[in-house]
C-alpha cells in the first residue's frame, strides 16, 4: 500500500525519512541486537539520544542558557494543570486569554487551582480570530498569562507575542512549535505535546525559563514539579524512549532541512496556496479572520453541508486522508504540518477543484 496524505490534526504525519530511519532501527538499534524500545533509559546509548535531542532542539529554537528544556508525559493537558500549580499560589489571580477550545479547557482546569480572570475572549464570533492586545483586561497582580498560539481545532493562530512585562507569559504551542523560528526568550513557558510536529504522542517539550523553577505548590506531587524534572533529566521516571528518540530523529530531520528559516519558508507557501485556493472559490470558504488564521490547521466548510460525506468518502478514495472537521465544529479541516509535502497542498487543492467542478 502506498502512503498517503495524512492531513490528520494529531496523531499526524510524521516525515518520511525519519520513518525509514525508525524501520531500518527497530530490529537491531546501534549493533546492540535489540530496538530502542527494549533499551534501559539509564543505558549511555539512550542517554546519549536524550542529550542529543535537547542539544539539537536548543539549536533549532535557540534557546537561551537561562532555560532549561523538559520532556515529561501526560500532553499537553496535564500541562493546564502543571503550570497553576507551578507558577501560582492558592487564592492567586492569573489571566488567561480565551481564544477557542483548547484555551478554554486550560481555563477549566486552571479554575480548579486559581482565580482566573480572562483577560480576552473570542467566543463571541465563535473564536474566528484573536482579540486586539489593547483591548484585554488584565490583572495588576496576575502570576502569569496563558495564551494558546495556535488553536487546532478553530484554525486561528495569535499574529503577535503579547507582551506581559514582568509577568510571565505562558503558551501551549503544541500545533505550531519548530513550525518557524521563535523568539523563545519573550516566554515563561512554552508547552507542546509531541504528536503534530514533533513525533508520536507519550511525551511532552516544556521550556522553562530557569527562575520560574522551585515554585511549586507544597502539596503538588512530584511528578507535577517542574523543577524534579529538571534535576532528574527529565528522568525521574521511565520516560516514554521511543518517543524520545523519534523525537530526537525529527529535530535532526528539521537540522539537516535547514533549520525552521528554511521550514517556515515551505510552511508559509503551503498555508498561502490552500487559502488562496479557498477564497477563490465561491464553493468552499474559511470563517477565520485573515490576520489570524493559522499556518498548521486550515479549516474549511462547503457551501452546501450535504456534500460533505461525499467530499470526505472521495477525498480518502484519492489518498487524501483525515480531512473530517472536529467534531464539535464539523466542515472539513487540513491539518498542514511540517511534514506534509507541498506536493500534499497540490494534490488537496487539484481534488478540491475538481470535486467543486463536480458538484457546485
Amino acid at each position: 500500500m502506498s502512503r498517503v496524505y495524512n492531513f490528520s490534526a494529531g496523531p499526524a504525519a510524521i516525515p518520511d525519512p525519519v520513518l525509514d530511519r525508525i524501520r531500518h532501527d527497530i530490529p537491531d538499534w546501534q549493533g546492540l541486537g535489540m530496538s530502542v524500545m527494549e533499551i534501559s533509559h539509564r543505558s549511555k546509548e539512550f542517554i546519549a539520544v536524550a542529550e542529543q535531542a535537547e542539544q539539537d532542539l536548543r539549536e533549532l529554537l535557540a534557546v537561551p542558557d537561562d532555560y532549561s528544556v523538559l520532556f515529561p508525559q501526560g500532553g499537553a493537558t496535564l500541562q493546564f494543570a502543571m503550570v497553576p500549580l507551578n507558577l501560582s499560589a492558592e487564592g492567586q489571580t492569573v489571566d488567561y486569554v480565551q481564544t477557542g477550545s483548547w484555551s478554554k479547557k486550560a481555563i477549566a482546569e486552571a479554575s480548579r487551582f486559581c482565580k482566573v480572570n480572562i483577560a480576552a475572549d473570542s467566543s463571541d464570533e465563535n473564536f474566528t480570530y484573536v482579540p486586539d492586545e489593547d483591548g484585554w483586561r488584565r490583572s495588576e497582580d496576575a502570576a502569569y498569562l496563558h495564551i494558546c498560539g495556535n488553536e487546532t481545532i478553530a484554525g486561528v493562530e495569535y499574529p503577535f507575542i503579547p507582551d506581559t512585562g514582568d509577568t510571565p507569559l505562558v503558551s501551549d504551542m503544541s500545533s505550531t512549535i519548530l513550525s518557524r523560528p521563535l523568539d523563545v526568550s519573550r516566554f515563561g513557558i512554552i508547552y507542546a505535546g509531541a504528536q503534530k510536529n514533533i513525533g508520536p504522542a507519550g511525551i511532552t517539550l516544556v521550556i522553562v525559563r530557569k527562575d520560574l523553577l522551585g515554585k511549586a505548590r507544597s502539596l503538588t506531587p512530584s511528578l507535577l514539579d517542574y523543577a524534579v524534572y529538571d534535576q532528574s533529566g527529565s528522568m525521574s521516571n521511565t520516560p516514554p524512549v521511543f518517543t524520545w528518540y523519534v523525537a530526537g530523529l525529527v529535530f535532526e530531520y528539521l537540522k539537516d532541512a535547514g533549520g525552521l528559516v528554511a521550514i517556515a519558508e515551505v510552511n508559509e507557501r503551503k498555508a498561502k496556496k490552500l487559502y488562496a485556493a479557498i477564497d477563490a472559490s465561491s464553493f468552499y470558504s474559511n470563517p477565520v479572520r485573515e490576520d489570524c488564521r493559522s499556518w498548521m490547521n486550515v479549516p474549511f466548510v462547503l457551501s452546501d453541508a450535504a456534500l460533505d460525506a461525499k467530499f470526505l468518502d472521495e477525498a480518502a478514495a484519492a489518498g487524501l486522508a483525515n480531512l473530517e472537521g472536529h467534531r464539535s465544529v464539523g466542515g472539513m479541516r487540513a491539518s498542514i504540518y511540517n511534514a506534509m509535502p507541498e506536493a500534499g497542498i497540490d494534490a488537496l487543492i487539484g481534488f478540491m477543484q475538481e470535486f467543486e467542478r463536480s458538484h457546485a
